[in-house]
């Protein structure tokens, strides 16, 4: 078999050649990483810190390879057999249920650290497990996205690819959602989304066209215009199918503790106005702020926003339906702000910093892109001081993490 040779004259292993790799820790998107005899770096799926395995080439370029752990030569004190049966079928929902909770969670802790010091150039930044309590690990996901088998039933696609795992039951999910998956037939469509209101039992589907699901009990709203209610921190809230919200009642409570801890006490708070940037249906609205503050809440979701008008009728509010980055800023005491994946971005940290508010606490679902604002933060006068990582995906690479960033006034308005 052909060899290529890199520039330093080792042999670079052909696609589908199988390799032994010592992993030196698992990376954001949930694989091992270690490095080639060639010294370029490579990615493999199914590896774990220590681990020694032997790996299949899949994919590679002049600077690093992809490959799948086909053979664990030397395996990881924490490497557990899987839980849930599809993982072998090749499901792509969970993609680290081959290593103990613990080490999932040191994992998580790990890539926080990590983004935070080489895209966010920290230095020994403070990184903390949620500190209240335990969360659920299976059974507590109340929202699926779901995609179709070519014979219309519905499951998970394998990992980095097209192709769908039919599942009639999923670890995760809230037992009121896997009732449905066995029945539900998705056709003319190749995704839909299904989500349980655990307090009030209500059920829904959504996908477009609304024709293109069958095979759900008769109390299952269907459609975009669909809602469900849930209780949080004593809140009751509206929540419409084309709405996000937190993966589960219990994610959604330890957000609102980790989130109130990082304001800090509101009597130390300057005069003005609170800001709820990316305030989806008004979760941190209702519960984090005090009720004599007038609170500005932004968002661009026009079904949350009509969510967010029921769940916070009767507080002083203002609910702005507009992209942050077009939010026309004034001063505020505290700021939380609550972004998609690709974080605030430089337009989003430009809106928020001019608010010149004393605390920033910024919610995120991305470590690269935790990493990427933390520097933005900084280089315009905010200083972090903790971070805290919340494992409400367990199972999964996906972590979430509330951080607090305090103005430095030394840097006047930087």
């Amino acid at each position: 078999m052909k060899q290529r040779i890199n520039r330093h004259g080792a042999a670079r292993p052909t696609p589908n050649v199988t390799v032994s790799v010592r992993i030196d820790k698992v990376v954001a998107e949930g694989d091992g990483f270690g490095h080639l005899e060639d010294g370029r770096v490579i990615f493999v799926e199914g590896g774990l810190p220590g681990e020694l395995v032997s790996a299949r080439i899949v994919k590679q370029s002049k600077d690093y390879a992809r490959a799948i752990a086909v053979e664990i030569l030397e395996p990881s004190a924490q490497r557990v057999v899987p839980p849930c049966e599809y993982v072998a079928q090749g499901c792509g929902g969970c993609d680290l249920q081959h290593a103990s909770i613990d080490l999932q969670r040191q994992i998580k802790l790990d890539i926080v650290r990590e983004s935070l010091t080489r895209l966010g150039k920290m230095t020994a930044p403070d990184i903390r497990l949620f500190a209240s309590g335990e969360l659920p690990i299976t059974g507590a996901r109340t929202t699926l996205r779901v995609a179709a088998t070519p014979s219309g039933s519905v499951g998970f696609r394998q990992r980095q690819s097209h192709l769908v795992v039919n599942v009639e039951h999923c670890l995760v999910a809230h037992p009121s959602l896997n009732a449905l998956l066995p029945t539900t037939h998705l056709e003319g469509a190749q995704e839909a989304v299904v989500r349980v209101g655990v307090s009030s039992a209500e059920r829904l589907a959504w996908s477009e066209p609304a024709d293109s699901l069958s095979g759900l009990p008769v109390d299952v709203r269907l459609g975009s215009q669909a809602i469900v209610h849930e209780v949080v921190a004593g809140h009751i809230f509206q929540i419409s199918a084309s709405s996000f919200f937190q993966s589960s009642p219990q994610a959604a409570e330890a957000l609102v503790d980790a989130t109130r801890r990082a304001l800090g006490d509101s009597a130390q708070w300057n005069a003005g106005p609170v800001v709820d940037a990316y305030s989806g249906v008004g979760l941190f609205a209702a519960t984090v702020f005090p009720s004599d503050r007038h609170v500005i809440a932004i968002e661009s979701n026009p079904a949350a926003c009509s969510d967010a008008r029921l769940n916070l009728a009767g507080r002083d509010v203002e609910i702005v339906q507009q992209p942050v980055e077009e939010w026309a800023p004034v001063a505020a005491a505290v700021v939380i702000a609550d972004p998609a994946r690709d974080g605030l971005r430089a337009s989003g940290v430009e809106v928020l910093v001019a608010t010149q508010a004393s605390v920033i606490v910024l919610i995120s679902c991305d470590p690269a892109s935790l990493g990427r604002d933390a520097r933005l933060l900084r280089d315009s006068g905010y200083v972090l001081e903790y971070s805290e990582v919340l494992d409400v995906f367990p199972h999964t690479h996906h972590v979430e993490v509330v951080s607090r960033f305090v103005r430095d006034e030394t840097m006047g308005d930087a």
